[in-house]
């Protein structure tokens, strides 16, 4: 996968960037990228499991008890999560993510 993407950046590096704020980076490499399907699935792959992710945790806060301590598990698992799909997406590796991962490749075709 060589080259660059309509951003100007290096594949690599566009894919990387697409989890570096999360949900948040994955919208913007959606509505500017044009030609590179690899940064689109990253960018669809990174919404859709930040933003999934984000819900989780907002929903469980508003849990008494229980819910604080499955936060307390999620929150370093969203951490591990984001360092890893931002190393692996740097090596040029098309991962998919448990659950959101098969949607985003199936998605990132379409357009």
């Amino acid at each position: 996968m060589d080259g660059r993407s309509s951003t100007g950046l290096e594949i690599r590096i566009a894919a990387m960037l697409c989890y570096a704020l999360g949900f948040i980076t994955g919208l913007i490499f959606l509505a500017i990228e044009k030609d590179s399907r690899f940064v689109k699935f990253h960018a669809l792959q990174s919404t859709l499991l930040f933003a999934s992710l984000f819900i989780m945790n907002v929903v469980l806060s508003f849990i008494p008890l229980i819910g604080w301590f499955f936060n307390m598990l999620l929150v370093p698992a969203m951490l591990v999560c984001w360092i890893g799909c931002m190393l692996l997406a740097l090596q040029e590796r098309k991962f998919l993510v448990p659950i959101v991962g098969p949607i985003a490749d199936r998605e990132s075709r379409r357009f």
